[in-house]
This record gives structure tokens, C-alpha cells and sequence, in this order.
């Protein structure tokens, strides 16, 4: 009597998450048939547990931890930074700014060598955060900060997240620099967000350039089209490398910040004529689609509120003053709900009738 030789073992690589919802969704696919979504589940609970490796993907308590501490670090540091500025003075405040960030930068440094890469993230972006405000105070301690009469801005760092303003450009620029240096010198995805956050701002603060110029909204709104396309398009180009060289995904940032820019820029614009909100309506439409179709749901939940807003107006147009009003909102929204669970049930066959459409250098594995 043989043994029965035994199964060559798996080679260690990324984990999947699978639920029994997620072999539903493949049923609903037509990629396996409906009595094997039972069997398969069986087959994948017998089996044991086994712990994760240090460096696996999953997010955790031990995350959320990671990413509150990380971020009241930061907010605490401006906070400090700021309410410190009459007793340290700018130099004071400059040297301590430099050598907070020194020290988060070793910090991340030596965590990323011993296989931590999200608080090694958290504290590189730290150190990206403090260029800004020493940035700032070195322009105050040399005199170079631009003395703008009448402007109420500027006259301390916590304003730089409070206000558009022309003089920013020298601290985003530098904080640029610095975020490029960083993801050239660690590549950990998180460094993308202080880059997309800055560029946000960028959009914005370069409608009051040169500095002391007044606000022009529909220059505003432009500059904030224009860097929320160039995000997106940037991210798509970081989604195609990822696809091609498997590099860890460095686009989620950029297609965030992007497209709330591009998508909050055309939303303000004043719709004079029904023809018009009939269009950004059918833009939204098309942009859940979109998200859908490069599986990216920041476009796919823009795009919903775009559709829902204008269902919305024609709601308060149609029934303004009339008992039919609280029927025809609570029938857009019963509407909306059903539309949701159709979607969630057919999700993963609308993806894949979606993505077919795309060419395969373009899709988001």
C-alpha cells in the first residue's frame, strides 16, 4: 500500500481576505457554479488559522493605532509649534522644526528596515509635514516673508490649512522637494499624501498669485480643474507601472486628492440653465461608471453624490411648496437604496463587463 504522495507546499506570497459574500459575488459572476459557493466555503473554514507574517497587508487595531497616533502627532506638533512661536521666535522655532523632523526621519528610516512600513510611513510624512512650518519661520527669521497690507492671513502657520494665500507657493514648493526626496529615498505609499495634499492646496493658493491679489473664482476654479485632471492623470500613469512592474500602490492618494479637487471645482460652477445641470447630472453618471471601470470608488462615490444632489434639485423644483415634496424625497431616496443593493449584489459582474471595456494597460489590478 502507497501513500498518497503529498501536496506540494504553496509558496509563501500575498494573503486574500475571502469571505462567503466574495464567493457569492464570483457565483453571480458566472465564474463558478451555485453549488460549489457552499463547497468551497466548507473547504476554506476546516481549514487552520495561521498568524500573519510581520510584513503582511491587513488592517488591524494595531493599525488604527498606528494611523491615530500618527496623525495627533502631527496636529499636536503644529499646535505646539504654533502657541510656541512668541517664546522661541522663528529661529528657535525653525531649529526645533529641523530637528523634530531629523529625528522622525531616522525614526522612519529604522522601522522600514525592520519590515514597518505604515508607522515608518506615518513618521516619514511627519518629517514632510515639519518642512512647511520651518520653511515658514526661516522666511520670518530672514525677513522674506511678504508683508501684504489688509491681509489677515499669514500672520501664523496654523493658517496655512485655514486660508488661500499667494505666499503659501514657497512652503508648498519646498514641501514638494521634500515629499519626492522622501518617496525616492523610503517608496512607502503613505508619502504620497503629504505630495497630493500639498498640490490640493497648490491649486487653490496659486488663484491669489502674486500675493495680495484678489480672489477670482472662476480663475479659481480653473487652476483646480486643471491640477485635479493632472493628479488623476499622474495617478493613472503610477497604476500602469503598478500593473506592469508590481510596485505597491502609490496612486490612492493622488486620484483622492484629485478628483475631490476637479469634482468640488466643477460642482461650484453656477448652472444658469436646466440644459446645463442636465449635463453635470450625465457627468456624474458617467463617473461612477468610470470608477467601476478602473475600479477606483473615490470617482464611483463623487459621481453618486453629483447624481443624488441633482435628483435632489429637481425635487425641491418640481414639489418646492407642495404636500409631494416629502414623498418625492423619500421615493429618491427609497430609490437611491434599492439602486445600492442591486449594485452590491451585482457588483463584481458589473466590474467585469466594465473592465472589459478597458485595455488592459489601463486597468487597476
Amino acid at each position: 500500500m502507497t501513500d498518497t504522495p503529498a501536496s506540494p507546499p504553496v509558496p509563501s506570497g500575498p494573503r486574500l481576505e475571502i469571505g462567503r459574500a466574495d464567493l457569492e459575488r464570483a457565483q453571480a459572476a458566472g465564474l463558478i457554479e451555485a453549488a460549489q459557493v457552499g463547497a468551497l466555503w466548507d473547504f476554506f473554514a476546516a481549514r487552520p488559522v495561521t498568524a500573519l507574517q510581520p510584513g503582511e497587508a491587513r488592517f488591524s487595531f494595531g493599525h488604527t493605532l498606528y494611523y491615530f497616533g500618527g496623525l495627533l502627532a502631527i496636529a499636536a506638533m503644529s499646535l505646539f509649534m504654533t502657541l510656541s512661536w512668541d517664546v522661541l521666535g522663528p529661529w528657535g522655532i525653525c531649529v526645533l522644526a529641523l530637528l523634530y523632523g531629523a529625528f522622525c526621519w531616522w525614526m522612519a528610516e529604522w522601522l522600514a528596515k525592520r519590515g514597518f512600513p505604515i508607522p515608518a510611513g506615518l513618521l516619514g510624512t511627519l518629517a514632510v509635514f515639519l518642512v512647511p512650518l520651518s520653511t515658514w519661520s526661516a522666511q520670518h527669521a530672514l525677513g522674506l516673508w511678504p508683508d501684504v497690507s489688509g491681509s489677515v492671513s499669514g500672520q501664523r502657520f496654523s493658517q496655512y490649512h485655514q486660508w488661500v494665500d499667494g505666499r503659501w507657493l514657497t512652503l508648498e514648493i519646498a514641501t514638494l522637494i521634500a515629499g519626492a526626496l522622501a518617496l525616492w529615498r523610503l517608496r512607502l505609499p503613505f508619502l504620497v499624501m503629504p505630495v497630493a495634499l500639498t498640490l490640493w492646496y497648490m491649486s487653490m493658493d496659486l488663484s491669489r498669485w502674486p500675493p495680495g491679489e484678489s480672489w477670482d473664482m472662476e480663475h479659481a476654479r480653473r487652476i483646480s480643474i486643471a491640477f485635479g485632471i493632472g493628479m488623476c492623470v499622474a495617478a493613472g500613469i503610477l497604476d500602469r507601472l503598478r500593473r506592469r512592474y508590481g510596485t505597491a500602490d502609490f496612486a490612492t492618494w493622488l486620484y483622492l486628492l484629485g478628483a475631490i479637487a476637479a469634482w468640488g471645482a466643477i460642482t461650484s460652477i453656477d448652472s444658469g440653465t436646466e440644459l446645463t445641470r442636465l449635463v453635470y447630472a450625465l457627468f456624474n453618471g458617467v463617473l461612477v461608471l468610470f470608477g467601476a471601470m478602473i475600479n477606483r470608488r473615490i470617482f464611483t462615490v463623487l459621481g453618486a453624490m453629483g447624481v443624488a444632489g441633482y435628483l435632489g434639485y429637481l425635487a425641491f423644483e418640481l414639489f418646492e411648496d407642495s404636500l409631494l415634496f416629502p414623498l418625492a424625497l423619500t421615493a429618491i431616496g427609497l430609490s437611491l437604496v434599492a439602486v445600492g443593493i442591486w449594485w452590491q449584489r451585482h457588483e463584481a459582474a458589473i466590474h467585469l463587463r466594465l473592465r472589459a471595456l478597458v485595455p488592459d494597460r489601463l486597468r487597476q489590478p
